[in-house]
Order: C-alpha cells, then structure tokens, then sequence
C-alpha cells in the first residue's frame, strides 16, 4: 500500500510530439456527427441485450492487480469480463481508433477509458461515442458527486461516466523549498533558477501559462494563448526551467533534481506515503482538474453489459476498493468515509495509510480546491493547429 507508483508511467495528452500530432490529425477531417436524437438513442437501446461478456480497455495501473472489483461484478451479474491495459496515450490510442472507427469496424473493446482534451472532444464530435442509456445508471445517478455530473464537456453525461480525476498543480521537495509556496509564481521566481519543472504536454503548460496571466483556459482566445506562449518563453530563457517533463518529473522532484514542478496530484500522494519529502499545493491563482472517462465507443458489442460494469463502479464500496489502490481523485465522494471506517478497524501502517488518504486533499479536494480548478481549453480542429504549435514551439526547442 505505501509503495511509490504512478499509473501514469506512460501518460502524456494531446499534443506532446510530432508522432502524436501525426496520429491525432489523421482523424479529425472526417464529418462531425450530429448529436443523436432521443429517440434514436432509444431506439438503440432497445435493440441491445445483455450477452455475458465485457471488454474493457484501460490505462496501466488503474485496476488492483487481483482484479477485485471486477471479480465481484462477475459474481454479482454472471456477467465475465476481459480486462486490457492498452490505453498509454490519448493521442496515441486515438490515432489507432480512428481509422478503425471511420471505417465502421469495432474496435474490440466495449469500453475505453479516455482523458477529457482533444481526443475525446474528437470521439464524440465524430460519432464515436455511444450515447449512453441514461435509465441503466442508478448509481452514478445516486452516488456521483455534483462535480461530476457537471462536466464542460460532456454536458448531462451523454457519452462518459468518469472513472477517475486528478489536479495538476505544483510539487516541491521541502529539503531545498523551506518557503510555504501558494502561488504560481513559483515557477516563474528568478530565485529557482534552472531548479523549476514544467510539463511538455502542449494543454497542460498551456493551462499554466494562462492561469498565471490570470486568464480562464475555458473562456481563452487566440490572442490570450499568444500571450501566455510569451511568458513561458520568457521563462525558458531566463534558463528558469531546467526541463520539460512527460511523466519522470517526479523522480526529479524527489531526487533533487529540481526544486518544485508542475506535478499529478496522484504521483505527489503516492511519493508522501512513501515518506519522501514532497508537498502538493493547487495554486491560489487556479490549476487543472483532468478526468479520465468512461465511453462505450461505436460498433462495441455489448453495450449493455457494458453499461452494467460502468454503473457499477459508482457503488460506494467498489468505488473505495478501486480508489484505496489508484490514490487518485474518485468520482463518489462516499468513498472518503468509507476509508474512515476501514482505517478504524486496521493496525499499523496500512492504518496509518488509510488515513492518509481519508484525510488528503489530493485524494479528495476541497470545496476551495475546486473552486480554483479548471479544465483544458477546448479547441476546434482549427484551433488546434494554431494552439499546439505555439506552446510546443516552447517545450521542443
């Protein structure tokens, strides 16, 4: 339980390098699907049924390795399941989907699990994502938290149910940072210099760049992405930031290597119970709130059982299950009380380490961390080709 591991080993979003770029662009010139009708989505539904089997895809990482709540799911619905950890990248996985999709061919999966950006805006947009039967989720409809029910994109929940979230926010190691950071301005103190970690991921330091110019990513234009392009070139030539980081950029923190990062909450907890000296803050001027979700994509053939295993991970006690081994953010906010519970009949250091996680806001933000999150900017496919090149002109040069 208190191991250091990031789930992530392999994550990057949208836009990281010109192979991802590549893949990304190879699908979104196909025609934007129109949003389902009602009773089209009805109509649907009714010719589905329930066949036994599921077929889920994931990201490494994202389910205990005895595969218990899956385990239960069979038992409790008879239904049998095939579990793949096959989902590294959301450009990647994407660039791969799409031909297969645009050609009216399943993918084999009847469900993926995707991080809200550009990738996923695509999958829906393109009629990739089944609409989901809104009557067969009792509870999520019961047991999901009200940020989770709201998402940007993906207003009422049509096409995703969130599996997990995280905050992207700053992480210091406390041997060399003895100050108490609060702002984003860290990043930016002459007083770090070549000791500050940045993301290379083109959504993500673009976030940061516009939150530290005090602009919501959401609502931001050409001109504001311009401007936070020159601030974080500003930065890098002012030798700031010592690199741009995928995923290593923990081990750097941990180590030494450099001072304080924009860093995966996650990452950051699983590194504290370990007892290496790392702290996690949300900055007071705003940082990312980032959910990987649930979809049932196009052509999948059992969309039923598969809506059977989404809604079920929205039972409280399999959510708890699911998230004492991930230690990222849980979409149910009964999981909290839950690890409560547990930790009071455990001993030693796994009682410690429930209660570590109970207790942490990295685990389960506050209502003041969630007032300061947002989500990534939300790009057509023109706009992308204008976004991405002035913040990777920044990370790759």
């Amino acid at each position: 339980m208190t191991q250091p591991r990031t789930r992530r080993d392999a994550f990057r979003l949208a836009g990281l390098s010109a192979a991802g770029l590549a893949l990304a662009a190879c699908g979104v010139q196909g025609q934007k699907a129109a949003p389902a009708k009602p009773d089209a989505v009805k109509d649907y539904w009714a010719k589905q049924k329930k066949n036994g089997k599921v077929v889920f895809a994931n990201w490494p990482e994202y389910m205990p390795e005895d595969h218990g709540p899956l385990k239960k799911f069979q038992q409790e619905t008879g239904i049998s399941y095939e579990y793949k950890e096959v989902i590294n990248e959301n450009a990647e996985f994407f660039g791969k989907a799409d031909p297969v999709l645009r050609a009216g061919q399943s993918l084999g999966y009847d469900i993926v699990v995707m991080t809200n950006g550009i990738q996923l805006q695509h999958m829906i947009e393109l009629g990739y994502a089944v609409a989901l039967d809104q009557t067969k989720m009792p509870n999520f409809q019961a047991n999901a938290g009200a940020k989770y029910k709201e998402r940007s994109y993906d207003p009422g929940n049509v096409h995703t149910m969130p599996f997990a979230s995280g905050v992207t926010g700053i992480a210091y190691n406390t041997k060399y940072v003895k100050d108490e950071l609060t702002s984003i301005d860290a990043l930016f103190d002459a007083k770090y210099e070549g000791r500050v970690g940045m993301m290379a991921d083109a959504q993500e330091i673009a976030n940061f760049g516009m939150i530290a110019l005090g602009i919501d990513p959401e609502k931001s234009t050409e001109d504001d992405w311009k401007k936070a392009g020159e601030k974080l070139k500003a930065q890098r030539e002012a030798g700031l930031v010592r690199k741009y980081y995928d995923q290593n950029y923990i081990d750097a923190v941990s180590k030494g290597d450099v001072w304080l990062t924009m860093a995966w909450s996650g990452d950051v907890f699983q590194r504290q119970l370990a007892g290496e000296p790392v702290k996690f803050y949300v900055p007071e001027e705003g940082g990312t709130i980032w959910t990987d979700n649930m979809l049932i994509p196009k052509g999948a053939a059992n969309p039923v059982d598969a809506m059977a295993l989404m809604d079920f991970f929205y039972k409280p006690e399999i959510a708890a299950e699911l998230d004492e081994y991930i230690q990222f953010v849980t979409p149910v906010p009964a999981v909290q009380q839950l690890l409560k519970e547990k930790a009071g009949t455990a001993t030693g250091e796994d009682k410690q380490a429930l209660l570590d996680m109970a207790e942490s806001p990295l685990m389960f933000p506050t209502e003041a961390d969630y007032a300061k999150l947002r989500n990534y900017t939300k790009l057509t496919t023109a706009q992308e080709q204008v976004f991405n090149p002035i913040f990777q002109s920044i990370t790759q040069a």
